[in-house]
């Protein structure tokens, strides 16, 4: 069976309420790791977090890296909410895998910045969310 490595950075991490679309589909976890610092990360409404990479002020985001077998990939994307989609992610070590972004429109309508968290498990314990 063919597996992809994808990077989440947000409901689907373990433990968090979209991780069981990522186990339903025979996913396995890596490991946890950090973006290269060319990425930001907005809060969509407390509910979930979309991150970009950006040509200026970029920093690390925590995210976590998965093995998908590549037949339950899309079945997991159409899950996700409108908004987030894939594209290539850096990691800190160099390594370029699959990734869960925002697109341009959400983060402008709905987004307020978090970047300064580091990720979204650092956002969603601190006192400034409401979810």
């Amino acid at each position: 069976m063919r597996m992809i490595k994808l990077a989440v950075n947000g409901t689907l991490m373990r433990g968090l309420k979209l991780n069981g679309n990522l186990v339903k589909a025979g996913a396995v976890f890596v490991k946890e790791a950090m973006t290269e610092p060319c990425y930001r990360l907005w809060s969509i409404d407390d509910i979930h977090p979309a991150m970009k990479k950006v040509l200026e002020g970029g920093e690390s985001v925590e995210v976590e890296v998965w093995d998908v077998p590549a037949v339950g990939l899309a079945g997991i994307l159409l899950q996700e909410p409108l908004g987030l989609c894939i594209g290539l992610v850096k990691l800190a070590d160099g390594e370029a895998v699959l990734g869960v972004i925002g697109e341009d429109f959400l983060i402008r309508s709905r987004g307020k910045e978090i970047t300064s968290y580091g990720g979204w498990r650092s956002y969603m314990a601190g006192p400034e969310y409401g979810g």
